[in-house]
């Protein structure tokens, strides 16, 4: 008889595991835990995510309880202070890598051709209070940082890195690769010329909003076939140099796109790109808070709020176990052309990790086999029910 995959093998089999081997081998990642390999760390933590777990007993309980599928999981039974042990110790690059090549793969499955790229750029804090002595103080909270970059119309993280909560947006947006002809758009916490000025030279574009103490000069008036957009109505536009008293010059074209939105308020937008409209760039800002849609689905749905560990490696090992666990659920949905909503789904597949069935008949009730043939009789016939 064939064998089916139950929902969890399902979900796990974008992850090529002799591509997973060689980073583990490459990084040592396995010379401390030679019974509980990386493979099993793995999926261990990505069936916390998926389940909805955050505590290291109801873990070894939840997941010991299904012994029956660790066979075809390649995993064992795990016991609780192995994985306390390995959250401490195992390198988080392997698990960096898995995620950069998940997110590559489901980016080629993805990309339309002819549309322009969109990459958005954002971080959002993760708050570990006081039980986290060593992380550090920003001012306003204690704890980690996610930095993301987005891609909108892929509906798909394209890159991750965790750091201190004291660092800087920009000095990630920095080290972030840039792609020729792309648009990456970004608030004003990522104002910096040389960030800017990296962007224009790889020939790509960007769209941020200006500060108030940024000294512009209007160079000249551009001309407004449409003023009017979604949510907002555009001001004014123009080509505008940054006026400095010093020798500070910033040698790119831009553009400053004022606007005033429906509900009050005006923004200040930058630019260098002087082909598209004004309603269109206005409309590629307005989107970027597809990215805090997404952290905030994130922190909701996903159990990066308890940790299963109180040391940085730990919690970032989770963190980056979150993340994975989005891509394979948004891989998921994709390949099998799934409707849904993405909660919905995910809510699914926390109940029904282990059933036996195909993913694209998740939401169907499991199929009934009578043990004797059902007669197919009158609703006029008269029945006799014996004790």
């Amino acid at each position: 008889m064939r064998y089916l995959s139950n929902i969890f093998g399902t979900l796990l089999k974008p992850i090529d595991r002799r591509w997973f081997k060689a980073a583990v081998d490459r990084h040592d990642a396995d010379a401390y835990d030679k019974s509980f390999k990386s493979w099993d760390h793995l999926v261990t933590l990505i069936f916390a995510q998926l389940s909805g777990i955050d505590g290291l007993r109801g873990l070894e309980t939840a997941f010991n309880a299904n012994a029956q599928a660790h066979y075809h999981l390649g995993v064992n039974e795990i016991a609780r202070t192995t994985v306390s042990d390995a959250n401490a110790r195992r390198p988080t690059e392997p698990f960096a890598e898995l995620f950069a090549m998940l997110a590559a793969s489901a980016d080629r499955a993805s990309r339309h051709e002819g549309a322009a790229l969109v990459q958005l750029i954002d971080a959002s804090p993760i708050p570990l209070g006081q039980l986290c002595q060593w992380a550090t103080w920003n001012g306003r909270i204690r704890g980690l940082k996610l930095h993301v970059v987005y891609d909108p119309q892929a509906d798909l993280p394209r890159g991750v890195e965790i750091t201190p909560a004291n660092v800087n947006d920009v000095e990630v947006g920095r080290r972030t690769p840039i792609t020729a002809g792309a648009t990456y758009v970004f608030d004003k916490g990522y104002c910096d010329f040389g960030f800017w000025h990296k962007i224009d030279d790889t020939g790509a574009f960007f769209v941020t909003r200006a500060k108030t103490n940024m000294r512009l000069r209007v160079i000249c008036w551009r001309s407004r076939e449409r003023t009017a957009g979604d949510g907002f109505t555009i001001i004014d536009d123009a080509e505008v140099a940054y006026a400095s008293k010093g020798n500070a010059r910033l040698p790119i074209p831009l553009r400053r796109i004022r606007l005033r939105r429906h509900n009050g308020g005006t923004i200040t937008l930058i630019t260098n790109d002087l082909r598209r409209s004004a309603v269109e760039i206005a409309a590629l800002y307005k989107g970027r808070w597809q990215v805090e849609l997404l952290f905030r689905w994130i922190k909701q749905h996903l159990r990066i709020r308890k940790f299963l560990g109180r040391n940085e490696n730990a919690i970032r090992l989770q963190i980056l176990a979150a993340m994975i666990a989005y891509l394979l659920l948004r891989i998921a949905a994709r390949l099998h052309r799934l409707a849904m909503p993405a909660l919905r789904f995910a809510e699914l597949v926390g109940q029904r990790l282990f059933l036996r069935c195909p993913l694209a008949e998740i939401h169907k009730p499991p199929p009934v086999h009578p043990s004797r043939r059902q007669l197919n009789r009158s609703p006029d016939q008269l029945q006799f029910c014996y004790a």
